[in-house]
C-alpha cells in the first residue's frame, strides 16, 4: 500500500511525508480490524512475493472496497482486475462503494466494475482549539456497554447512510477513539468519533446540528493534546465546510472521490471516517 500510494502521491505533485513504518505505527489498530472482519481479501503473488491486494467490508446494507493496491511496476498486467473481480463482486441489494483516488488506472477499473463518482472527498486539516457548543445539544460519552446508545447510533446510520455498523465495528470503533453520542430532550441527533489515531465518522439527523458536534469535537481533540487533526469532509456537506473553513480549517491538495453503483444516503450531514479507507 505504502509503495503504491507514494507513488501515486509523486505523480500526483502531491508527494505523501514519512515511511512506510510510521504509517504502520500509526494504522495497525485499523489494519488488524480490517484483517478480522474483511467480507473479502485477497492478494495477488508472483513467486511467492506480494505484488496486489484487494479487501471489502460489509455492513448492512453496504458493502465497501476498503483497499485496492498493487505495486506500480506490476500495473497495468491484469492484476488489478483479477484482484477487483475478487474483492468486490456484485452484492445484489446492497450498494456498493469505493473510496477512490484519482489514479486514473484505478478509476477506469472501478468505472468497469460498475460503480461512478458521486462527489469529492475533501480532507480538511488544521489545529484544534477549546469551544463549547450550545447548551441545548448534550454529549453523552459512549462506553463498551452500548445497549440503548447502540440503537440510537444505528437509527441515526439509517437516516444519514442508509446502512449501520454492527457492534462488533463500534466496539472497535471505541477501543481506538472517544465516541460520542449528541442528545437534545433526551432524543438521539447525531455522533460523533475523535482520538489520536484519527476523527469520525460523524453524523447528524440535521446539518444545522453539525457545527456543534464540530466544535465539541474540536474541543475533545485540543483535550487530548493533539496538534493537528483531519476531517474527511463529502462534497455535498457545505455546512461544515463553511463551518469548518470559517475556523480556518484548510483543504488539502490530495482529493479522494466517493464511487457507488447508485445514489445513497445523505451526504450533507456525513463526514467519514479518517483516514479515508471507508465510509
Amino acid at each position: 500500500m505504502w509503495r503504491s500510494v507514494t507513488d501515486l502521491g509523486a505523480r500526483r505533485g502531491t508527494p505523501l511525508v514519512g515511511s512506510a513504518d510510521e504509517w504502520w505505527a500509526s494504522s495497525e489498530s485499523l489494519q488488524r480490524f480490517l484483517a478480522d472482519r474483511a467480507a473479502e481479501w485477497w492478494v495477488a503473488e508472483e513467486d511467492s512475493r506480494i505484488i496486489g491486494f484487494g479487501r471489502s467490508i460489509e455492513r448492512d446494507g453496504l458493502f465497501e472496497l476498503t483497499e485496492f493496491f498493487v505495486l506500480p511496476k506490476t500495473q497495468s498486467k491484469g492484476v488489478g482486475r483479477a484482484l477487483l473481480e475478487r474483492a468486490f463482486p456484485n452484492r445484489p441489494g446492497q450498494v456498493r462503494s469505493i473510496i477512490a483516488t484519482t489514479d486514473e488506472r484505478a478509476l477506469s477499473r472501478y468505472y468497469a466494475a460498475g460503480t461512478a463518482p458521486r462527489f469529492p472527498i475533501l480532507t480538511l486539516n488544521g489545529p484544534p482549539q477549546r469551544e463549547h457548543g450550545r447548551r441545548d445539544l448534550i454529549a453523552h460519552r459512549l462506553e463498551a456497554d452500548l445497549a440503548s446508545d447502540f440503537r440510537g447510533l444505528r437509527e441515526i446510520e439509517l437516516a444519514t447512510l442508509e446502512s449501520a455498523r454492527g457492534e462488533a465495528e463500534i466496539r472497535w470503533l471505541l477501543s481506538d477513539r472517544e465516541g460520542y453520542l449528541y442528545t437534545r430532550a433526551d432524543n438521539p441527533v447525531g455522533f460523533g468519533f475523535v482520538g489520536k489515531r484519527g476523527t469520525g465518522p460523524i453524523a447528524a439527523l440535521e446539518a444545522s446540528d453539525l457545527p456543534d458536534i464540530l466544535l465539541h469535537v474540536e474541543d475533545r481533540a485540543a483535550s487530548l493534546g493533539l496538534e493537528k487533526i483531519e476531517f474527511q469532509l463529502p462534497g455535498p456537506n457545505e455546512v461544515a465546510a463553511r463551518h469548518l473553513l470559517s475556523r480556518g480549517f484548510r483543504i488539502d491538495p490530495w482529493v479522494n472521490l466517493l464511487m457507488s453503483d447508485r445514489p445513497f444516503g445523505r451526504f450533507d450531514r456525513v463526514i467519514g471516517f479518517g483516514p479515508p479507507v471507508f465510509l
